[in-house]
């Protein structure tokens, strides 16, 4: 169930980073408003966004994509993948050797 959520949340979190881009939000010079993005800010990918300096807030309530935080969390967050996917085989190989030496017959 956590997998689908995830997911969920990635994919408007990345549809809301190709927001910003055409929007051309995307340094302190061209931050745009959030009534001028139609975005409410009560949205929950643009929070978790904000929270990770990945949308930042400039002046009054103008917010730009810093692109070089997103590609720093998505960097992130494929390495923590991959070290969850290694970490399952080598715990899948292991039950296997295990569950092997067990069964294996005595010659």
């Amino acid at each position: 169930m956590g997998a689908p959520v995830a997911m969920i949340i990635r994919r408007k979190e990345n549809d809301l980073v190709e927001y910003f881009r055409d929007a051309g939000a995307l340094s302190p010079e061209t931050a745009k408003t959030l009534t001028d993005l139609q975005l409410d800010e009560d949205d929950f990918a643009l929070q978790r966004l904000h929270r990770r300096a990945v949308i930042r807030q400039v002046h009054e309530g103008e917010y730009y994509l810093d692109e070089e935080v997103w590609t720093a969390v998505r960097n992130t967050r494929r390495r923590i993948t991959a070290l969850v996917v290694i970490l399952l085989v080598l715990g899948l190989i292991v039950l296997y050797l295990r569950s092997g030496a067990r069964g294996a017959p005595l010659t």
